[in-house]
């Protein structure tokens, strides 16, 4: 955490200020949720970016589970919300509580606020409404105009499946889209055509790239239990044996031309308000013919603009950028990001859409999801309340 910020603790006058904006969220028809501190670990190891995982508190229960102290509140909400009578309809909730990460800086603990909305089919406008709660949260704590960030993961995604790359491909690249430096990499590795990783792996990969899945699972299973490798990193077995097989087919014979580099930098960096940008993706959509899901992602992003228009939102506010990503691999959709450019770029209030978690968490079927969290301490500096 950026040093300028406090790290100490927050009173309870303080905590009252956070207390008071979710009884407001309450009044909005969220209800207010707690979920359990202690969680299985295993959704935030499979879910969640590298930054929160290698940040996470870990133990073991005495029958071999491995269990985690929460490190965020967006996964816990979501799995009592499917484990409720409300599951698969509409239903919004908000939190405030502790959550827990290692950090440099500041304690351990710390207070997570926030709203999740599940089961609302009127994209556009959950989207609309969920930044503008957002922006509520800092005007009560005393900041009426913070730097508003905003991106699309939805919009990447359809881009890459729009190329002609091997699916084990195009699913790298979406998770690489958050993080940047990867992203970078791995388009050198396909310009070069295939995997130039360790020699010395490359022909048991080359070998495993063309058999059967389930076979090569199980045999790479078989062979990590055999050297008595349970764990690696908070990863089981299967995770490992996952990320090996990922691997063999990131080997296999791909090579991306230069052309299609330079239509996915292009893409990249596209940037402006949103009905700006949105004109611009337009054109890019013409000019490669991109298909018709990228079109729908392209709609969406423009009718979410007119929501937030109608909710008074100045689009000459907010910064667009189809490179913006946040930390967590679960975001499917419209993300966001609100910090004071006069003390520094961590987010004060931060969300998005997350489509596919529910379903990755155990639901039958797809639930539209979105929602964001804001960091008390961060907001409790300013000098607003209501």
């Amino acid at each position: 955490m950026n040093g300028n910020w406090p790290t100490s603790g927050t009173g309870a006058t303080l905590d009252a200020r956070a207390e008071a904006l979710l009884a407001s969220y309450e009044r909005a028809g969220y209800a207010h949720v707690s979920p359990s501190i202690l969680q299985p670990a295993e959704p935030f190891l499979d879910l969640s970016g590298e930054d929160i995982r290698r940040r996470m508190f870990l133990t073991t229960a005495p029958g071999g589970a491995e269990l985690c102290l929460r490190p965020d509140l967006t996964i816990p909400v979501s799995r009592d919300y499917l484990a409720s009578t409300q599951a698969g309809k509409p239903a919004g909730y908000c939190y405030l509580g502790p959550v827990f990460r290692h950090r440099a800086e500041g304690s351990a603990e710390f207070l997570q606020a926030g709203v999740e909305s599940f089961g609302r089919t009127d994209t556009a406008a959950s989207d609309a409404e969920m930044l503008v709660l957002g922006l509520e949260a800092t005007t009560h704590f005393g900041l009426s105009e913070p730097t508003i960030r905003t991106g699309d993961v939805a919009l990447f995604a359809a881009l890459i499946a729009a190329l002609d790359l091997a699916p084990a491909w195009k699913r790298r690249l979406i998770k690489d889209f958050n993080r940047k430096a990867n992203l970078a990499q791995d388009l050198d590795r396909l310009v070069l055509g295939g995997n130039n990783g360790r020699p010395e792996y490359q022909g048991v990969l080359a070998a495993l790239a063309g058999s059967d899945p389930k076979g090569a699972h199980a045999l790479v299973t078989d062979l990590l239990s055999i050297a008595g490798i349970s764990a690696v990193g908070g990863r089981s077995v299967a995770e490992i044996a996952d990320r090996f097989l990922e691997q063999s087919a990131l080997g296999a014979s791909t090579k991306l031309p230069r052309d299609v580099r330079g239509l996915i930098e292009r893409f990249l960096a596209i940037a402006g308000d949103p009905d700006e940008a949105a004109a611009e993706l337009r054109a890019l959509a013409a000019d490669m013919n991109l298909g018709h899901e990228f079109g729908l992602a392209l709609d969406l992003m423009e009718s979410r603009n007119g929501f937030l228009a109608a909710r008074d939102i100045d689009l000459k506010r907010l910064h667009f950028s189809t490179a913006f990503g946040r930390g967590f691999d679960y975001y499917t959709g419209f993300v966001f990001e609100l910090t004071d450019p006069a003390r520094s770029g961590d987010p004060l209030v931060s969300g998005g859409r997350y489509d596919g978690l529910l379903t990755r968490l155990g639901a039958a079927d797809p639930i539209p999801a979105i929602g964001f969290s804001l960091w008390v301490e961060r907001l409790t500096v300013y000098g607003g309340a209501r």
